[in-house]
């Protein structure tokens, strides 16, 4: 009985130590074409979430949270990448030996009728301009291409990936004037956005986490909720269409709204121009300052789950 014991024990080590040594950097091949995205391990902790500032009341109050450990994209989704599970023709010319059976059926966006680049061009750029619906589904693309669990961030794992440990507004400190080493800003963008990876990283390797783009969330935005947040793994699951929650500023930002708890809200106006009845739900055609990161949580949920993530009917647009 002891000689048992001792195998279950050292198995079970085993099997820890191999799970901790597999939470590192990985590179996210894409079958069938040269593509591939970086994503970088955030380990697990608490951390104090918000803050106190009387000019931005949505941020109190500032409250400890405990996030479970997960991977976050090192960079912004590049255009290489979105618009494969865009286009479906572009993917099969982009991929070799075909489109995988499970992914041909993928309900895939309407073409946009505008340059949804905006002019600023595709390579190595972050991809712009999509829904949080249209967000959901190219993870739910990523999902069938790839058989992991890929999503959007909750507002409290991206605050807590943009932080870093750190306590400050920014993840380097209070100093406003040190944004340009990291960030594209309203200051320094030129108006557009710029290929990822361009600028320094914060400590934990992730390019871009403020300026280039503005990043969905999966929260519903409540400029309250931080008043009734539950401490672990917090989320405000959205019940309705607008508005949801959106970090990081992008290149139209002015440097004095970013921070790591700097929140923002979609907007109907963004699909003000959309001709269509009801509106798109996959494109804001106002919009070419919205992106998306994704996240891979260490410990997946179930297959249900998943698939209750991605099989929501989206809401109609008015």
């Amino acid at each position: 009985m002891k000689k048992i014991w001792i195998l279950v024990f050292f198995s079970f080590l085993s099997f820890r130590l191999n799970d901790q040594l597999d939470f590192e950097a990985y590179a996210q091949k894409i079958a069938g074409t040269s593509l591939e995205f970086q994503m970088v391990p955030i380990p697990g902790g608490s951390f104090k979430m918000g803050s106190d500032s009387p000019d931005f009341s949505d941020q109190n109050p500032a409250h400890e949270v405990k996030i479970d450990p997960f991977w976050i994209g090192a960079h912004e989704v590049t255009w290489d990448v979105f618009e494969l599970f865009l286009d479906k023709n572009f993917e099969e010319s982009m991929t070799e030996g075909g489109v995988e059976a499970q992914v041909d059926g993928l309900t895939r966006p309407s073409l946009p009728y505008l340059d949804m680049t905006f002019g600023m061009g595709k390579e190595g750029k972050p991809a712009v301009g999509m829904t949080q619906y249209g967000a959901v589904q190219f993870c739910h693309w990523l999902y069938l291409k790839t058989g992991i669990f890929y999503r959007l961030p909750t507002e409290a794992e991206w605050e807590y990936a943009a932080r870093a440990g750190s306590n400050t507004r920014f993840f380097f400190g209070e100093d406003s004037q040190e944004l340009d080493s990291y960030a594209w800003t309203a200051s320094n963008s030129g108006e557009q956005t710029h290929p990822v990876g361009t600028k320094k990283p914060n400590p934990w390797g992730i390019y871009d986490i403020y300026g280039n783009v503005q990043e969905w969330t999966i929260d519903q935005y409540d400029p309250e909720f931080y008043s009734r947040s539950p401490k672990d793994n917090p989320v405000n699951k959205p019940a309705n269409l607008y508005p949801h929650s959106v970090r990081g500023g992008s290149f139209k930002t002015p440097e004095d709204q970013i921070g790591s708890a700097y929140r923002s809200a979609s907007d109907p106006y963004w699909k003000r121009i959309d001709p269509q009845i009801p509106k798109s739900q996959w494109w804001f055609p106002e919009a070419p300052f919205m992106g998306l990161r994704v996240v891979r949580p260490l410990n997946p949920p179930s297959d249900a789950e998943i698939q209750a993530y991605f099989n929501q009917e989206p809401i109609a647009d008015y």
